[in-house]
């Protein structure tokens, strides 16, 4: 059977990247710390248990389990948090990644996937935005992810292929009904809102009601989860073909924080209360992608990703799991 590590593989996106390259008939085995993932989401597949950083671990857990690629999500990503305190970003997410890199070539592992974002463009020129547009990140977060798209294409020469997919908003749950969002503290606007629908959360916190948006308030790019997951299954096989990519993952339309509020409402059918407070440092007015280079590519097609299938799922998730994963005991 052909063996993929998945570095932050307990994790939300991780877990259902996982999920999806054990259906194709991979052995995915999970490396994680497990500081911000959860055991219980790994399931039945071996989980090595470390950080990133330890390039020795990295060497021989893809030495004891022959792994044949790399799909390396492993990473810190909360933007407000890198604005507050980016050393730890740069240092996780660049020297972890850094780590990788090594094992993988010391390693002769001929495969990376990686997990970036689209906080990479800053605040773009224009919508949508397409991979050709410039690199200029406003964050630690998007700063971080950059450096280590630029490590791995002076490091891949002649070592190894990569794709970089550059995600848009993740959201969603998985449809079998064992896999969701659960982070402590929670920052994404769905799970958000959807606490608020269930009456764990007093309101939505809604940032910024002037910016120059149809509503005043930020437009995003929502994606669902298992769509993005079958992007990276996607990406391996293409570079398994010996070709590198660097390609946007995104659904092509925005919402603004005031529609997905609505959206959730109609879902849900429940009230949700919004209370409206000032803009965050680091947060561009409109993020929406141009995800043609990975449709034509890589023959990707986003398939659940209409705002209120994305909800619905998520909301399947909250009702069925209002306090996420059980909290499993330290390894």
């Amino acid at each position: 059977m052909k063996r993929v590590l998945i570095t932050g593989g307990a994790g939300y996106i991780g877990s259902h990247v996982a999920r999806e390259f054990s259906r194709a008939g991979y052995l995915p085995v999970i490396f994680d710390d497990l500081s911000k993932g959860h055991r219980e989401a790994t399931g039945a597949f071996p989980l090595v248990v470390g950080d990133v950083r330890d390039t020795e671990l990295l060497v021989r857990a893809m030495e004891d389990y022959s792994v044949e690629g790399v799909v390396h999500l492993a990473a810190s990503s909360l933007v407000a948090e890198s604005m507050q305190d980016p050393v730890p970003y740069f240092h996780n997410n660049v020297v972890g990644s850094l780590s990788v890199i090594e094992a993988v070539v010391r390693r002769r592992v001929r495969y990376i996937v990686f997990s970036s974002t689209a906080a990479v463009y800053g605040l773009p020129d224009e919508i949508p935005i397409s991979e050709d547009a410039p690199i200029r990140p406003i964050n630690p977060y998007g700063e971080s992810k950059a450096m280590v798209e630029r490590l791995l294409a002076s490091c891949s020469r002649n070592a190894f292929f990569y794709c970089s997919l550059r995600y848009f908003n993740v959201a969603g749950a998985h449809p079998d009904g064992d896999l969701g969002e659960d982070h402590d503290p929670e920052t994404h606007l769905i799970p958000i809102v959807l606490a608020a629908a269930a009456g764990r959360r007093e309101a939505v916190e809604v940032y910024g009601g002037d910016y120059d948006t149809p509503d005043g308030t930020a437009v995003r790019d929502y994606i669902h989860v298992c769509d993005v997951a079958r992007a990276h299954l996607l990406a391996y096989e293409y570079i398994k073909a010996g070709r590198n990519l660097v390609a946007n993952l995104g659904n092509q339309r925005g919402y603004s924080v005031r529609e997905v509020v609505e959206a959730a409402r109609r879902v849900t059918g429940r009230e949700i209360p919004v209370r409206l407070s000032p803009r965050r440092e680091g947060d561009p007015p409109v993020l929406v992608a141009d995800s043609a280079l990975a449709r034509r590519e890589l023959g990707w097609r986003p398939v659940m990703s209409d705002l209120e299938t994305i909800i619905e799922t998520a909301w399947r998730w909250h009702l069925a799991r209002p306090e996420g994963y059980r909290r499993a005991p330290g390894p």
